[in-house]
């Protein structure tokens, strides 16, 4: 007998998470040097790290044969005061995707389900089976999240709700009052995980305020992350907000010291950083613009984003994808989230920008 049969199901029928292809990997398979090479595949801010968190790493960097504060006292009342929450509602996390499984670990078992919408992250069916609970998918309306659809597909049996806002990959925006209606019409027993990850990117008419909803809805977890506008992805910090004893039972079941002593100062640091936030917003926005402006012209289909990517047709997709890579362009194929005609590019600096775009009309045009 394979030991590995004496898994449950669940887990050996797992896939795992496909992360976007790093620089070095792709260097080795095609012979090209690393310098060369552009990667807008994963999101990440293309100005790096915030100055000031950078700083906050280097002071910490004598301090690293210690274990780090397990409680993420100095984070926590950072995150207190930047938003107005109570410590008491904030869960630390090895980034959002942490936070995210936290959530799960702490109100699903075998025989419960989760909903999430179909072309959302892929964390979410993720940590739902890795459980053993059911996974509903709902099918997506104009590649973004149909709520009516999710709410008639709760049952007694339903007792997590995900929805990402932005949604990632598709860029797609659930207008507050809609959201907020949602999460009133739900039972009081059913989790609503609101994920944020890209919340910083909103444009200011765009922007609501789902932390004053934590007052009202004691069944609502807000998830953000330092990866994204902060900077901060290669140290993986994210947070939750929620009610006290929502936060209480998640971090029952988080691993000590799951955040890291350089990732606790920089994400503190970062929060400081509001020149670095707008620097990014207007790179972010300026590039956006860039990208979409030249995919109109060039006639492709697109998905208007508020985020800090884009997605858009590619038709084959996969041999687009391949001859981006010969020419050190990676993008992120999506064929894993239903979407096997579309790429999906992250905004970067306005050089990196024009390459991609260079390199994308190549591809589609030899």
């Amino acid at each position: 007998m394979d030991l590995c049969d004496l898994a449950p199901g669940y887990i050996r029928a797992i896939a795992p998470y496909q992360p976007g292809k790093p620089i070095p990997e792709l260097a080795r398979e095609m012979g090209l040097d690393e310098a060369g090479i552009i990667k807008l595949a994963s999101n990440e801010n293309p100005l790096g790290v915030s100055p000031l968190a950078q700083r906050a790493i280097e002071r910490t960097l004598a301090e690293l044969a210690r274990y780090p504060d397990g409680n993420g006292f100095d984070l926590k009342q950072a995150l207190a005061k930047h938003y107005g929450v109570a410590p008491e509602r904030i869960v630390l996390g090895n980034g959002s995707n942490d936070v995210l499984e936290l959530a799960a670990r702490a109100f699903l078992t075998p025989g419960l389900e989760a909903i999430y919408s179909r072309h959302a992250f892929a964390v979410y069916p993720l940590v739902v089976q890795a459980i053993g609970a059911r996974g509903v998918e709902v099918p997506a309306r104009d590649f973004g999240h149909d709520l009516p659809a999710m709410r008639r597909a709760i049952t007694q049996k339903t007792r997590m709700v995900f929805i990402a806002n932005p949604n990632n990959p598709t860029g797609t925006l659930v207008p507050a009052a809609e959201l907020e209606a949602f999460i009133s019409a739900l039972p009081g027993e059913v989790v609503v995980v609101l994920d944020e990850a890209y919340n910083e990117y909103l444009p200011e008419q765009a922007r609501y305020d789902s932390i004053v909803w934590l007052g009202r809805f004691p069944n609502l977890i807000v998830t953000r992350t330092f990866s994204k506008v902060y900077g901060l992805a290669g140290l993986r910090v994210g947070y939750a907000f929620a009610h006290a004893g929502v936060a209480d039972l998640m971090n029952r079941v988080r691993q000590p010291f799951n955040v890291n002593s350089l990732a606790l100062a920089a994400a503190a640091a970062a929060l400081e950083d509001g020149e670095f936030v707008r620097r990014s917003r207007e790179i972010n926005r300026a590039g956006m613009e860039q990208i979409t402006g030249v995919l109109r012209r060039l006639g492709i289909e697109f998905i208007p984003s508020f985020g800090n990517f884009v997605s858009f047709r590619a038709g084959d997709a996969a041999a687009a994808f391949r001859k981006l890579l010969k020419m050190g362009v990676i993008v992120r194929p999506i064929a894993s989230y239903g979407m096997p005609e579309h790429l999906r590019v992250t905004i970067g600096l306005e050089t990196e920008n024009a390459r991609f775009l260079a390199a994308l009309e190549q591809a589609l045009t030899r």
